[in-house]
């Protein structure tokens, strides 16, 4: 039997979204941060399935959020938010914050300017406002402009590897100078697909390249790369079963072993459709640790689970008193998430470099 204090420490693998623009309005999230039995929590302008507002209002508002959020919790929680600019932001110029510009639209810039001035104009607004983790940028090539969820969405810096690249490292970079993690996504590449997993299956196999993988590759190399967040994507010649997310073929053996990157994976959010739609929560959470997934996002926005974390850290806990998974695989989870946090509060430099990107 496994010692009754794991649970506790279990729960620092989970990212989770909660309701309310207040800490008062989600007694239990209050509870989770006190105890640091949470890695952080992921914010929303909106409920996406209701319209009505979730956790931001107001550049005011969400500054007293998130200081309630950091005095509650004993150590540094992750405090993220999908801000990639343009169509894909939680931080709105009509509720008063910084307008932004999209990733295609930088994208089409010769130099690499205007991304660096505008990222920076976007870090200082997260930093001011108390969030050290943005969920951005996305280094998918543009492959299918008619992809409903990347192409459409002007959410791609471009098709070419290297103009990509050099646009999200100076994206990264420009957050590095207000502590500010960030996350590559959606590996291992969604640029190509033609339906959005959000809403359902998605199979990437006959649109999908091997391109695809080098501006991870490139930025894992340069060091830009602070966590990878996966894609709810088929892939059958590297896994004819399962999709990224779940699968210890692209996870552990591609991303891990071949690309050599140590940082944090990061699932997408468990409860799209693409991986609700097949599998349980407890099947989701286990089979992503069992992929090699560090730290499980569960946005509670595209459906309300009031119980999500102690399903997941129970789900967990099963794996380890069937033997399905070790502690020292867990342990290296919770090692790395820690890092990060590291890197975050300035215990730990940034280590970039323009290896990787510049060729």
């Amino acid at each position: 039997m496994v010692e009754a204090v794991f649970p506790r420490h279990l729960g620092r693998l989970f990212l989770m979204g909660f309701d309310g623009t207040d800490l008062a309005e989600s007694p239990w999230l209050r509870r989770a941060l006190a105890e640091d039995r949470l890695a952080g929590v992921l914010l929303f302008d909106r409920d996406f399935a209701g319209g009505a507002r979730k956790n931001i209002k107001s550049p005011a508002q969400l500054r007293r959020l998130t200081a309630q959020l950091r005095q509650e919790a004993p150590t540094v929680p992750l405090i993220a938010v999908d801000q990639e600019g343009g169509r894909v932001r939680r931080l709105k110029e009509k509720d008063g914050f910084a307008p932004s510009m999209s990733a295609a639209r930088l994208g089409c810039q010769k130099t690499v300017t205007l991304t660096r001035r505008q990222a920076r104009i976007m870090a200082e607004d997260l930093a001011g406002c108390g969030i050290n983790f943005n969920l951005a940028p996305v280094v998918d090539l543009n492959t299918n402009p008619d992809n409903p969820i990347i192409g459409r969405l002007n959410r791609s810096f471009g098709s070419d590897v290297h103009n990509v690249t050099r646009h999200a490292a100076a994206f990264i970079e420009a957050h590095h100078d207000y502590n500010i993690a960030c996350s590559l996504k959606h590996f291992p590449g969604h640029g190509s697909s033609r339906h959005d997993s959000h809403l359902g299956f998605t199979d990437i196999t006959a649109t999908w390249s091997p391109k695809e993988l080098e501006p991870f590759e490139r930025l894992i190399r340069s060091g830009h790369a602070d966590t990878i967040m996966t894609a709810h994507v088929m892939l059958r010649h590297l896994d004819p079963h399962l999709p990224a997310t779940l699968s210890p073929a692209i996870l552990s053996e591609l991303l891990r072993s071949r690309l050599g990157f140590d940082g944090p994976i990061i699932s997408d959010d468990l409860q799209m459709r693409a991986i609700a739609d097949g599998w349980s929560y407890r099947q989701a959470v286990q089979r992503s640790i069992l992929a090699g997934v560090d730290l499980i996002i569960v946005g509670n926005n595209l459906a309300n689970r009031p119980n999500a974390l102690e399903q997941g850290v129970d789900a967990v806990m099963a794996l380890l008193e069937e033997g399905r998974i070790d502690k020292a695989r867990l342990h290296a989870s919770l090692d790395r998430i820690m890092t990060l946090k590291g890197k975050i509060s300035g215990e730990i430099p940034w280590q970039t470099t323009k290896k990787g990107v510049e060729s």
